[in-house]
Formats: C-alpha cells, sequence, structure tokens
C-alpha cells in the first residue's frame, strides 16, 4: 500500500510528522548561515512548522487561504509551506527575481492572503505592491536586518508568529493534531505557476496525492537512500523544487540543505557533496563553461594533458553506448586519467560522491551530456511538466541516452496520439488550473489524458524521445523537419555561445540569434587586447563576430546540411525574462520573440547585410527604457572553419 493511501500519512505535514515520530534526532534540513552548516532534525522541522501554523491561525489564515513565500531557498520558508498546508491552506511559491508586473499578477490571481519574505529587498518590493494586492493581509519576514525601523501594521517577524504559535499550543492544546487529522490526500497543497512561454503562467493546482504519488513512483527506480543529502538551490517556485525538497525528501527522508546564497552554490556544493543533484541544462552548460574556460587557462602542459584524457573518455563513452568492449589500453588510459584529470573535474564541480544526478526542465545538448557521463558523472535525463507533478519519465542507470528522457515513471500511461503529441495519464496529473476551467479542459481530454503539448515518440527499446514542443516543430521550405531546440543545442555547447534562437520554419535555411557569453568572450577579448566597454561594445567587434563564426560552423559539423545554421546575429544584450524574452526557468518565449525581432528575421531572409533592431527593456521596478541599434549580419555556410579549428 503507498503512502497516499494510508490514512495517517495522506498529506505532506503528515509525513513530516511520520519522519519526526520515527526518526526525531535525523536531519530533516540544513542551512548555510555565515559560513556554517546549521541542522534542524526531524523534530526540530516538525516543531517549527507546527508553532508557524498555530501563529497563522491566530492571525486568521484558514483552510484554502494561499500563502506565498519568495526569497532565496530557505527553511523557514519551506515550513511556511508546510504550515499553510497544515491548515488546509495552499502554498503559492513566487520566483524571487520576479519583475513587479509579474508579482502582482501572480498573487491577486492566487488570491495570497499572507506573504512570507526572506529578507528586507523582498519585503520593499511586497510593501511597494499592497496597494494592488487587494487580498494580502500580512506580510511576514524571515530576515530582520534592516527592518527595524519599519511600523507597517502588515509586517510581522517569523520568529513573532511562531512564538505566537507557541502560546496558542499551550493554551489549546488539541488544535494541532485536529487539523492535522483534517487533512486528506485530495486537498490541494500548492499553486505552481507555469513559466508562461507561450502567454500569462497559468496557475497549476497539485494535491497531496499529486506530489506523494510522484516522489513515490521516482523511488521505484532510482537509488534513493534515507539520509541522502540534496542540495536545495533551484527556484522554489519551479515545480522541480517542489518535487524534490518538499516531496521526496519527506516521503524518503532525505536531507534538504539550503546553501547561503545564490553566489556561493557552487562553494556550497563542493562543501556538501551531495548524494544526488536535479540542475536544468543552464546549469550543467554553465559547469562546462567553467572547465572549457580552467582548461584553456591553464599552461599548455596542463592543456595537452587534459585534452587527451578528454578525448579519451568522451571515445570510450560512445563505445560503452554502442556497446562496444574497451581495449585493455583504453582501460589503463581511464585509470590514469581518473586519477589525473576526471576525479580532481568532479571534486570541483561538487560532484565526486553524486550517485545520481539529473538534467531536466528543457532538453540538454548530447555534446554536453556526453560530456558529463565521460568524466564519471551518472548524469541521466528527466521529463516532466508542472501539470504532471514534475516528473514523466526518467532514465534508469543502465540506460542513460542523450537522445530519450527513459521510460515513464511506474504508475502512469504514457502514449502518443495521431498528432505526434505526448499525452499521459496517473496519479501525477494536476486538478486543473486555478480559475481557468477552460484551459484546465484544453489541457486535459475527457477521458482524463493530459496533454503536454510536446511532440515525441517510443524508440525500440521503449524509451520515450522528445523531439521538441509540438507548437515549435515544423519543416523546412524543402519539407525536411525544424526543430530549433536541437540546433541551439548544439550551438550552447560553445563556452562563447550564452542564448541562441533558430528559426527555420517554411523558410529555405536556418539562421540563428547568438547571445554571447559575456565571461567568456570578454576573457578572450582580453588575452588579445581587445578593449571593449560593454556588452553591446564586445558582441559589435569583428573579431568576435568570427570567433562565434567558428563555433557556429564547428556545430555545423555535426548537422545534415540542409539544417547547418547559414546566416547569423550577434544580439547587442543578453536575452532576459525581465523583457518577456525569456521565462524564469530560462525557457525561450519563441512567439514573444519572434514578433520582437521581426526585423532580424525578415533581414535574414530577404539578403541584408545589417537589420535595425528595437528593443524594449524593463528595470527590476517596472520602469521601461528603448535601445536602437543597426546590428551587421554574418554568413556562415562552410564546415571548414570547423575542420580548421579541430
Amino acid at each position: 500500500m503507498s503512502l497516499a493511501d494510508q490514512p495517517d500519512t495522506a498529506t505532506l505535514p503528515q509525513l513530516l510528522e511520520r519522519n519526526a515520530a520515527q526518526d526525531p534526532r535525523g536531519p530533516g534540513m540544513r542551512e548555510k548561515t555565515r559560513g556554517v552548516w546549521q541542522t534542524y532534525s526531524w523534530r526540530d522541522y516538525r516543531d517549527s512548522v507546527r508553532d508557524f501554523a498555530l501563529g497563522l491561525a491566530t492571525l486568521g489564515f484558514g483552510r484554502g487561504d494561499k500563502l506565498s513565500v519568495i526569497g532565496d531557498n530557505r527553511p523557514q520558508l519551506y515550513f511556511a509551506q508546510l504550515a499553510a498546508q497544515l491548515l488546509g491552506g495552499v502554498s503559492v511559491p513566487v520566483y524571487q527575481d520576479s519583475i513587479a508586473e509579474e508579482l502582482v499578477y501572480v498573487l491577486n490571481h492566487a488570491e495570497t492572503s499572507v506573504i512570507v519574505a526572506e529578507d528586507q529587498e523582498q519585503v520593499d518590493k511586497a510593501l511597494s505592491l499592497k496597494d494592488r494586492l487587494p487580498s494580502l493581509r500580512w506580510i511576514v519576514y524571515d530576515d530582520a536586518r534592516g527592518l527595524s525601523s519599519y511600523d507597517d501594521p502588515m509586517l510581522r517577524s517569523f520568529d513573532s508568529v511562531r512564538e505566537e504559535g507557541r502560546r496558542f499550543a499551550e493554551a489549546n492544546p488539541d488544535v494541532h493534531a485536529a487539523e492535522m487529522a483534517r487533512g486528506q490526500a485530495d486537498d490541494i497543497a500548492m499553486i505552481a505557476y507555469t513559466s508562461g512561454t507561450t502567454g500569462r503562467p497559468k496557475g497549476v493546482m497539485l494535491s497531496h496525492r499529486n506530489m506523494i504519488a510522484t516522489a513515490e513512483a521516482f523511488l521505484e527506480v532510482n537509488d534513493v537512500k534515507t539520509g541522502d543529502n540534496w542540495l536545495s538551490y533551484l527556484p522554489m517556485a519551479w515545480v522541480g523544487d517542489a518535487a524534490f525538497t518538499l516531496g521526496m525528501a519527506l516521503v524518503a527522508r532525505l536531507t534538504a540543505n539550503c546553501p547561503e546564497n545564490p553566489e556561493t552554490v557552487q562553494r556550497d556544493l563542493r562543501e556538501l557533496g551531495p548524494d544526488a543533484i536535479l540542475a536544468p541544462p543552464r546549469i550543467w552548460e554553465n559547469m562546462l563553461t567553467v572547465v572549457q574556460v580552467r582548461s584553456n587557462d591553464a599552461s599548455p602542459l596542463k592543456r595537452r594533458v587534459f585534452g587527451y584524457f578528454r578525448a579519451l573518455a568522451e571515445r570510450c563513452e560512445l563505445k560503452r553506448t554502442d556497446g562496444k568492449p574497451l581495449s585493455p589500453g583504453e582501460r589503463l588510459g581511464l585509470a590514469v586519467g581518473e586519477f589525473l584529470v576526471y576525479g580532481p573535474v568532479r571534486d570541483q564541480l561538487g560532484l565526486r560522491r553524486a550517485r545520481w544526478c539529473y538534467t531536466g526542465g528543457a532538453p540538454l545538448g548530447p555534446d554536453t551530456y556526453r560530456f558529463f557521463r565521460s568524466f564519471g558523472i551518472n548524469l541521466k535525463q528527466v521529463y516532466g511538466a508542472t501539470e504532471a507533478s514534475a516528473l514523466i519519465a526518467c532514465q534508469a542507470d543502465a540506460e542513460a541516452n542523450p537522445n530519450t528522457v527513459g521510460r515513464p515513471i511506474p504508475r502512469i500511461e504514457v502514449r502518443i496520439d495521431e498528432r505526434g503529441e505526448v499525452l499521459l495519464k496517473g496519479p501525477n496529473v494536476f486538478r486543473g488550473y486555478f480559475k481557468q476551467e477552460e484551459a484546465t479542459r484544453e489541457t486535459v481530454t475527457a477521458e482524463g489524458w493530459l496533454r503536454t503539448g510536446d511532440a515525441g515518440f517510443f524508440d525500440k527499446q521503449g524509451h520515450l524521445v522528445i523531439i521538441d514542443r509540438a507548437k515549435d516543430v515544423g519543416k523546412l521550405a524543402d519539407g525536411s523537419a525544424f526543430a530549433p531546440q536541437f540546433i541551439e543545442n548544439k550551438l550552447k555547447f560553445s563556452p562563447f555561445i550564452r542564448e541562441a534562437v533558430a528559426f527555420g520554419d517554411r523558410r529555405s535555411f536556418v539562421a540563428a540569434m547568438i547571445a554571447i557569453d559575456m565571461q567568456t568572450v570578454g576573457t578572450w577579448a582580453e588575452r588579445r587586447g581587445l578593449a571593449y566597454t560593454s556588452f553591446m561594445d564586445l558582441s559589435r567587434k569583428p573579431e568576435v563576430a568570427d570567433l562565434i563564426g567558428e563555433e557556429i560552423a564547428k556545430a555545423n559539423a555535426g548537422l545534415p546540411d540542409v539544417q547547418q545554421v547559414k546566416r547569423y546575429l550577434l544580439l547587442n544584450k543578453e536575452l532576459e525574462a525581465d523583457d518577456a524574452e525569456m521565462t524564469r526557468t530560462r525557457k525561450v518565449r519563441r512567439r514573444f520573440v519572434a514578433e520582437k525581432y521581426a526585423s532580424v528575421i525578415e533581414a535574414f531572409y530577404g539578403g541584408a547585410a545589417s537589420a535595425d533592431v528595437t528593443v524594449e527593456i524593463t528595470f527590476e521596478d517596472g520602469r521601461k527604457s528603448t535601445l536602437d541599434s543597426t546590428i551587421a549580419i554574418h554568413g556562415c555556410t562552410s564546415k571548414e572553419p570547423a575542420l580548421k579549428a579541430a
């Protein structure tokens, strides 16, 4: 019998109560504070949630009310979400870097009555918006630094609410148990807002049953052990963080670890050495860039050693993937490489002890995927959707493959419809979009099948292959298939390319807009004595255009001729979520970008040598300005630069 079917563990707070009873002194959560890891035992964890929940009750928070958390990953923000759920309320995490308009929309749409903010920065943001949030009653803050002179009647400290809850418990000793017992598996636990790639974010209602069933299914096919360390660093508003830091951690008794701040994640990762990690492609691409940059900065001897063992590892990984045996010389070389290169690289990345690592949220380029696999990192693909409680399919250790996302997790059904769209049915399918019944009917069929919006198929081994978003898959003018994400991932393997947007649907060739990686291209320019003052200045350098042209040619060498990038343009600014060009999870909003850069697309296919671009830039406080410029368009039609570079 699954946990979701047991009456005493039907909700996430009930799982927390179980963990506190079974392992009261075991580490439930840690946080890095002022350079020191602080541990909350499962009992401490439970007590904090209980006291804060009862404190919320004294503030009038009850069943069906919504509580939003905003800030970096902090134990108190997780405690607050579970406290709201204990009372029958709903947690609504929001992205901490959201601009004002995004926050107002989500908080109003969700009817949030309590905001729990990490620090002064987030409190200031909430206070500046309170007149536009009619449902808001309280703003609770965790870090009190800088807030001593604030006297707004809405403000309460986290500790004061928790202390109020302790006093309430002394006067009403039975309330906690009674509220806990009222919780049901099908109660809504959280509303996770989608990234909004095609429009306004939608509020995905996930029940306790959704989250617990998903965690249990994942545990059936992965090597997860009680007490495993998990790094909680992903945005709390992303459903993947909730699935692991709350769902998985509570079901399997994992220890969630919160880094000190976003800037120290890599250092904290090395200190912690987690047993497992989930990261979106952007993180893996950044890690690869760091490794490549350090290799380039090393002495000539070290560069040659690294290059030799990297090539050996990737060659052996391809042979293993093809089921071919390694020669004695290759096995010896890998053993030497483990001592000289592979082990030290894993240690630098903080992954020496990781038994499994997953990439998810968007496709990861096969070249990046194979690099980490070849260096001894058990990187695997996971596929999911917010509406599916984060998980649909994942890869087993022995079935890692850059071209698939593995098999569907247990307990769910997946099929491909006549249009090639992936559909699924199971206990992980959400309860509907909050206040959007028509959108729910469009997404879930009358028979209960969830439309993912992704195009895919099953290969001969029964593994699910995702091609692209169904709406993004198109055809070139000659009828050849055009999947932009596949081409973009090839391009982003380069450490000098941060983002790429490919065009080609119903066109005669593929073109791409490129956003350079400021750090790596800047370092490259400085070594060559190229002076620059800004991102725009650097991207306009002819030498940088030639560099990116060579990188595109390398990517073209691995693509069929018809899918090779023939023309490209270097953007004069990074693609930003604040400018609606990307989602908060770093997915390109293709429709918006195509409209915003229509002049670039017209120039690409009209044969122009440049494009006049006017873009609107949005600041965090909502102010806007425009940027006018003329940007050169470059051609890249041959594989020869790639061969010369190789």
